[in-house]
């Protein structure tokens, strides 16, 4: 292992352990306060009799801004995928020590997530998601809920574009984030939500809530709704989201100025995102069918 190497290893190792123990002493992983919602959300619509399992894509190492781990510390079966190798060396780590719990080195991609699922013999109607892999989110969920039926879902969201701005980048095996271009806007996940019948429960600043309809009775809100109450009049919104100041202009614009704005905002991006108001700006497609080339920077 070359010097660069040990030294990233064990400064890993160092900060994973520090990071165990600062959020085990605030008694929280997740960012703001997605771990006690899905509390909420999984005594509500969990029955404790049934299997738990929850898989994480986008896993990290395991406890920095997780809202898997404290399902893990409780003994949950866990699946953890993380395409970072250094990263998964440390989720590894993490989950040595919780014998139902299994890491994933993998790179998922909408043609194989489900098969990769079945593999490794997850319930179709397993108990939660948590999905963020900030890229090509909008298109591994829309394959997941193709053949799988978990019944609650976190999963991070573009929160700097507010509905009725329909936002998604195209499919791109090889995306990688860059300054505010990625996933999806909250109004395109509500199309998502409609298309399998699914429905928003909330929105925790960039981490949605959505559950099956069957399972949810009228708990659920609108997307427009869930964005003010989640992120548009949050008081700390600014505070907690500094690096959007040069992309809150959007909330105050009229959705026609907004998608002009985006335009332009994007202009390095032209012919890699679907952009819109209407729910048929976003197709209905296997994304394969269409993938973006993303050009290196």
């Amino acid at each position: 292992m070359s010097f660069s190497k040990t030294a990233q290893h064990y400064g890993g190792l160092l900060d994973l352990t520090l990071q165990k123990a600062r959020y085990s002493l605030r008694k929280r992983f997740s960012h703001s306060d997605e771990q006690q919602i899905l509390r909420q959300y999984i005594d509500e619509l969990v029955p404790k009799d049934r299997p738990r399992t929850v898989v994480d894509i986008g896993a990290g190492n395991g406890v920095r801004w997780s809202n898997s781990y404290a399902l893990v510390r409780e003994g949950w079966n866990a699946l953890g995928i993380e395409a970072d190798p250094h990263k998964y060396e440390l989720l590894s780590k993490v989950y040595r020590s919780f014998p139902n719990a299994q890491a994933c080195n993998r790179r998922v991609q909408p043609d194989s997530i489900n098969s990769l699922l079945e593999s490794l013999e997850i319930d179709k109607d397993f108990s939660v998601l948590c999905l963020d892999i900030d890229g090509n989110d909008y298109w591994l969920l829309d394959a997941i809920l193709s053949s799988f039926r978990p019944r609650l879902i976190v999963t991070e969201i573009n929160e700097k574009i507010p509905p009725p701005i329909r936002f998604v980048i195209k499919y791109g095996p090889a995306f990688e984030l860059r300054h505010h271009f990625y996933g999806y806007s909250i109004a395109a996940l509500g199309d998502l939500c409609a298309r399998h019948d699914y429905g928003i429960l909330r929105l925790e600043y960039n981490n949605a809530f959505i559950a099956p309809r069957e399972l949810a009775g009228d708990r659920f809100i609108g997307a427009s709704r869930a964005y003010e109450y989640g992120y548009r009049n949050r008081a700390d919104r600014e505070k907690r989201f500094l690096p959007n100041f040069d992309v809150d202009v959007l909330l105050s614009m009229s959705p026609e100025d907004g998608v002009k704005f985006l335009k332009q905002f994007y202009a390095k991006d032209e012919g890699n995102y679907y952009l819109g108001l209407k729910t048929d700006d976003i197709p209905v497609q296997s994304p394969e069918a269409e993938p973006a080339v993303f050009a290196d920077r």
